[in-house]
């Protein structure tokens, strides 16, 4: 390769990565304590309604859920389970509570995980 297209390559890099920084979304995640006596289908439920809501509710982009890399301890139980959605806008956080799939999704979200959790929205800059 020339030294123009190697720095070619190295800038294109560079912008890409810096495309995606002050993403201007808004993330909302939360963590969760889970339910020892939950089943294999009630965590195949869950994963199913989690994995259909960015196709049923508007404004959400991308769902990510997984065990987390470290436990969190709070005072009503250890934190293993976390879920993050991707989402346009505040706007569109606070219409997804009130969205006809929400319902559905937290019936399957109940039996996975004990009441309380610990949850937190980043605003994009």
């Amino acid at each position: 390769m020339t030294k123009i297209t190697m720095l070619c390559l190295a800038v294109g890099c560079l912008m890409a990565s810096t495309a995606m920084a002050g993403e201007k979304k808004l993330m909302h995640c939360f963590a969760f304590t889970v339910i020892d006596t939950a089943t294999p289908a009630d965590w195949d439920a869950f994963y199913k309604a989690t994995d259909e809501i960015p196709k049923k509710i508007k404004g959400v982009s991308h769902v990510w859920y997984g065990k987390l890399a470290s436990p969190l301890n709070q005072a009503n139980g250890k934190r293993t389970f976390g879920v993050c959605m991707e989402m346009d806008n505040a706007a569109a956080r606070k219409a997804y509570g009130d969205d006809p799939f929400h319902k559905t999704w937290t019936e399957a979200y109940d039996k996975v995980h004990v009441d309380g959790t610990t949850t937190y929205d980043i605003l994009g800059q």
